[in-house]
């Protein structure tokens, strides 16, 4: 693929992000702080994302196996879940955070399961997504050529 069409696709790939809802504009901001002194700032704040995600996933499943579920706990793990995907921009799995946590509040085990599982669904669509957006900059970049912002 040449540049000018890699370029297009890295366009295209994020205005799909945002207008399927997968982002918002906070991720837009992140965009604004990478500079020439921190080239891989968004990279890097998306990538410990991604590992806070596993850790607060696998730690909302292990509180919802207990034998007596601490719900508070549970809604504490979402809570925070919900804060680090809101400064990221993740839009989808922010909102799947605020229905899970009316299923903490209503101590409703059996929604608390489902919505674990739609939390883990959006957050593996976004890091595929965002993955692909990431390898499609990497290659803009190879090719000589800068990554193209949105308005």
């Amino acid at each position: 693929m040449d540049l000018i069409q890699l370029q297009r696709t890295l366009i295209e790939h994020q205005a799909n992000l945002f207008r399927e809802g997968y982002l918002d504009d906070q991720f837009t901001q992140l965009q604004k702080l990478q500079d020439e002194s921190s080239p891989d700032f968004v990279l890097e704040v998306v990538t410990m994302y991604f590992d806070d995600s596993e850790n607060l996933l696998g730690n909302m499943a292990r509180a919802l196996e207990q034998p007596i579920v601490d719900f508070k706990q549970v809604d504490s793990y979402v809570h925070q879940y919900r804060g680090s995907s809101a400064s990221v921009g993740a839009a989808r799995v922010k909102n799947v955070c605020a229905n899970f946590r009316n299923f903490c509040e209503s101590q409703n085990h059996e929604g608390c399961l489902k919505s674990l599982q739609n939390l883990r669904n959006e957050f593996s669509l976004l890091r595929t997504n965002l993955q692909y957006l990431f390898g499609l900059q990497r290659e803009v970049q190879a090719a000589g050529g800068s990554i193209p912002t949105m308005d």
